[in-house]
């Protein structure tokens, strides 16, 4: 079996206007930076843009609709008229509104999903790192705070994470009946979660969403995949990847924006192959500014663009992927209550009461990594948006002037340039959610339990997972105050071993999970008997070198 990801690139936002509405496109705000960006280049006409997305061997194109509408049936028909698939993002209109009442959350109006369900050409809608502005309500809307999915004030952590479920599955609920009476099958028109920080993946994927981590950004790449990898496997949905050139660092390369491009071209290809090795349904990247420049005499692919030629054109052709990700098969099971804690320690699914001891039981996620990572994770988070990490970005923004951008050359500040590396190293893990079952954790040697609740049945799971052999780390706290001492307690079960702890950094937890540790510079991931082994390419660990296994 060969296995490739259909490849996409998502449209512009400060490179150039829209090709389809124009004006229209530089009278919002289409990035996140809290200002409205002026275009660079000279507007494409539609058919050289699709031109060029075909030069680039796209299979589809991620096009965030304008709020108002302008040029979203041009752009369909045309879409339609060149045989490419379109996926259909909010990212705009959760930036400027309009909003679903009590919520920061823009959704695709109904008329423009049939629209998009008309054309046969419409893959997905794509919601823009709905995890981020369920936590961080106030990121885009500033009159109140109005989370993603609703407000979950006054309501626990677990009443929190079922409020954000039960509001997505309406949501999808709401598409797949609009579809169904307008004579479409619902299931052509996937929704898919595309997340910034590697928390609610579980969650949003068991109320029926398609999962997409982004990769590069300011992510620590194998617990961000192990993550995503963990949630689609476990709930059966496809897994999508972002490449997402938004960063931290600063360089040499060509630069659109402060943090855009704040990864090496070098970075770029080396995540572009770690993202082509982990199996995914769809592969894209974000943004086409930073692949090309569009010139007086037509499209100018900058250092990026060559790397994704290659990547699409050579790579691929020369390396087939024989696997899906739904192959993923763990050694090491890391199972803890999604809790979309990053390391923020609040807001907690966008609840702002909640009791100390829920935040603090969410930390210890946080250890579990830190110990599997080798000590080069944090103890304090799970992405680099947490105290200790300055970024590059910041001196560009203060020190060059918005319209002195693009720079051709980059730019070289006055202090270290490179904060965010690719490489993390871990050995065959996957997460899954307190609710993973028997069946769905299979095998693994060795599985720590963390979070803030479990499941009954997660608790039955993992004691048989000991007592057929393997090793289980669980968090005391975990444990019903009725439990039978056998589980209260440290010590021998059945054919394996059950450790019971307060703290996952303790010597003794460390002693018992170092022998299930792997290779000191190796990340590695399994699917089915085929390994991806993952070395640091330089001394920065910002690229990547490739052992696969057959």
């Amino acid at each position: 079996m060969v296995h490739k990801p259909k490849l996409g690139i998502q449209g512009p936002v400060v490179a150039w206007q829209d090709s389809w509405a124009g004006d229209a496109s530089d009278r919002i705000m289409r990035t996140g930076t809290g200002s409205i960006c002026p275009s660079q280049d000279r507007r494409p006409e539609p058919g050289a843009f699709i031109d060029m997305l075909r030069e680039l061997e796209a299979d589809f194109y991620v096009h965030h609709a304008i709020p108002q509408g302008e040029g979203y049936s041009e752009l369909l028909h045309d879409m339609t008229e060149a045989g490419m698939d379109i996926c259909i993002g909010n990212e705009y209109g959760n930036i400027n509104g309009p909003w679903v009442e009590g919520t920061n959350r823009y959704d695709i109006l109904d008329e423009a999903i049939l629209e998009a369900g008309r054309s046969d050409r419409c893959i997905g809608l794509l919601y823009d790192e709905p995890e981020h502005l369920q936590i961080n309500a106030a990121q885009y809307r500033k009159d109140g705070w109005f989370p993603h999915w609703g407000s979950t004030e006054g309501l626990s952590l677990q009443e929190s994470r079922l409020k954000v479920e039960h509001s997505v599955r309406d949501r999808i609920k709401h598409v797949m009946n609009l579809m169904e009476l307008s004579g479409f099958n619902g299931k052509t028109m996937p929704l898919i979660s595309e997340h910034v920080f590697p928390t609610s993946f579980h969650t949003y994927a068991r109320a029926g969403m398609d999962i997409c981590p982004k990769v590069m950004k300011e992510s620590f790449q194998s617990l961000q995949l192990s993550t995503a990898l963990g949630a689609a496997k476990q709930y059966g949905k496809s897994m999508w990847i972002c490449a997402d050139l938004w960063g931290p660092d600063t360089g040499t390369w060509f630069t659109r924006f402060p943090g855009f491009p704040g990864h090496s071209p070098e970075e770029f290809d080396s995540a572009l192959k770690m993202s082509y090795w982990m199996g995914p349904s769809h592969l894209f990247t974000e943004n086409i500014d930073v692949l090309l420049q569009h010139t007086s005499s037509g499209f100018k692919k900058t250092e990026f663009g060559e790397v994704w030629k290659q990547f699409v054109c050579q790579y691929i052709t020369e390396h087939p992927l024989t696997w899906h990700h739904s192959q993923a098969d763990a050694d090491i099971a890391v199972i803890h209550s999604d809790d979309s804690n990053y390391g923020q320690n609040e807001r907690l699914f966008g609840n702002r009461a909640l009791d100390r001891q829920s935040v603090s039981h969410s930390e210890s996620v946080f250890h579990i990594w830190h110990v599997l990572s080798r000590g080069t994770m944090p103890t304090h988070g799970s992405c680099m948006h947490i105290p200790g990490y300055d970024f590059p970005r910041h001196e560009l923004k203060k020190e060059v002037l918005l319209e002195r951008f693009p720079l051709e050359k980059g730019y070289v500040g006055s202090g270290r340039q490179i904060v965010h590396p690719l490489f993390y190293p871990t050995s065959n893990v996957l997460v899954y959610d307190d609710r993973v079952t028997q069946e769905q954790l299979g095998k693994p040697k060795l599985t720590l339990v963390g979070g803030s609740s479990l499941s009954d049945e997660t608790l039955k799971a993992v004691a048989k997972r000991a007592e057929d052999g393997g090793v289980v780390v669980i968090a005391e706290w975990l444990l019903p105050e009725n439990s039978p001492t056998a589980i209260r307690n440290s010590g021998a079960m059945g054919f394996g071993q059950w450790v019971v702890t307060n703290d996952f950094l303790e010597g003794n937890v460390r002693e018992v999970v170092e022998p299930f540790l792997g290779e000191a510079l190796c990340w590695m991931q399994r699917f089915g008997s085929s390994e991806v082994r993952m070395y640091p390419g330089n001394r920065e660990g910002t690229t990547l070198d490739f052992d696969i296994r057959v």
